[in-house]
């Protein structure tokens, strides 16, 4: 124990304080470039109104804002429901504190595998697993169990071939499943140069911290889904750049 500024500092004050900050630090990072962001900041600005609103004597703006503010809980709930459901994920996973196992060669024989298939304009959607567990997702779609192999993702992924439409899940360094069916975004509506894949890329990304590749059937292109973002216009050096990074190599 020790004294700041008069102040008495005792181990539990610092654990307290250490603890906050924790949390805090990463609810940032949770938000951090995506619209929660956006809200976060303007409930800041309601509650500074609140504030002046009540020191101005301004009666009829405090109450309101009062009612408001009485069920923020509420709002807090319905307007981040995506947003908590992932990070208390993320928490149940220890996401914060542990790395995918994804080796350097599974990712070369995947971009591989994208980067020839982008040629040849094959759709594709790829879906990597990270903290958060996905079997609800395989659990509907068809056994694989498989190491990643350049040539099976492409035959997976063959417009004759019967298990094409899904999704395929690489959980390690493995084809747990394909032919899966993922949420779709909300986003990308009225997008005619994104269609399903996309959408769904983008769900996976909304409720969990996994990483989706998506071949475009139509442009070729190459895309990434990460935390509700999509990443386009890639070739083999960038995708593979950006995959590295997101599984914190």
């Amino acid at each position: 124990m020790f004294e700041l500024f008069g102040i008495q500092i005792t181990w539990r004050v610092l654990l307290d304080i250490g603890l906050v900050a924790f949390i805090y630090y990463n609810m940032i990072l949770l938000v951090r470039g995506t619209r929660a962001a956006a809200v976060l900041y303007g409930m800041v600005v309601v509650l500074i109104i609140y504030y002046l609103s009540d020191l101005f004597n301004l009666y009829t703006l405090n109450a309101l804002l009062g009612e408001f503010l009485a069920s923020i809980f509420l709002i807090v709930v319905i307007l981040f429901k995506n947003d908590i459901r992932k990070a208390l994920a993320s928490v149940g996973t220890k996401r914060f504190w542990t790395k995918s196992n994804v080796r350097d060669d599974t990712l070369d024989k995947l971009t591989k595998a994208v980067m020839t298939m982008s040629g040849s304009r094959t759709g594709a959607i790829i879906v990597i697993e990270k903290g958060v567990p996905l079997g609800d997702i395989i659990e509907r779609g068809i056994e694989i169990d498989a190491k990643v192999n350049t040539e099976l993702l492409e035959t997976i992924f063959a417009t004759d071939a019967p298990l094409h439409d899904g999704a395929v899940i690489i959980r390690r360094d493995r084809i747990v499943a394909a032919a899966c069916i993922l949420p779709l975004s909300s986003k990308l509506r009225g997008q005619p140069m994104y269609g399903t894949r996309h959408r769904a890329a983008l769900g996976i990304s909304e409720g969990s911290d996994a990483i989706t590749v998506v071949v475009s059937e139509e442009r070729g292109e190459v895309s990434v889904a990460m935390n509700g973002r999509l990443t386009t216009s890639l070739d083999a050096v960038r995708l593979r750049r950006v995959l590295r990074n997101a599984l914190g190599r």
